[in-house]
């Protein structure tokens, strides 16, 4: 059984891979700092979209954007700010979120704009 690190990344890289063919191009994937974390971070002209991603292999107890709760856009909010602030970014920015479920790791939401 694969570990659920394996299982993130790869529906990272799904994640990755779909917002390529929607037009953006991928910064980082799992930019971390000792206080926060975000899973992939793309950019649209001058947009910077900073994407949970979310993966369920069944929506028995509901799909992953389900999941997105106050507490996790604030911790979103707070890593955005980090990497505004340590690239020096100007441009504009959103949270986004993008779900991934079932076995052969399919997208099946991205929402754009959390906020």
């Amino acid at each position: 059984m694969p570990s659920p690190t394996s299982i993130g990344r790869q529906a990272e890289e799904v994640a990755s891979q779909y917002l390529q063919s929607k037009g953006y191009q991928v910064l980082h994937r799992n930019w971390r700092t000792r206080w926060c974390e975000i899973d992939v971070i793309v950019q649209q002209a001058q947009r910077v979209t900073f994407v949970e991603v979310k993966y369920r292999t069944a929506s028995t107890w509901g799909g992953g954007l389900d999941y997105i709760t106050s507490k996790k856009l604030q911790q979103m909010q707070l890593a955005a700010e980090h990497w505004i602030a340590a690239q020096q970014w100007t441009g504009d920015y959103a949270l986004g979120a993008l779900e991934v479920s079932g076995p052969k790791f399919v997208v099946t939401a991205w929402l754009p704009e959390l906020w």
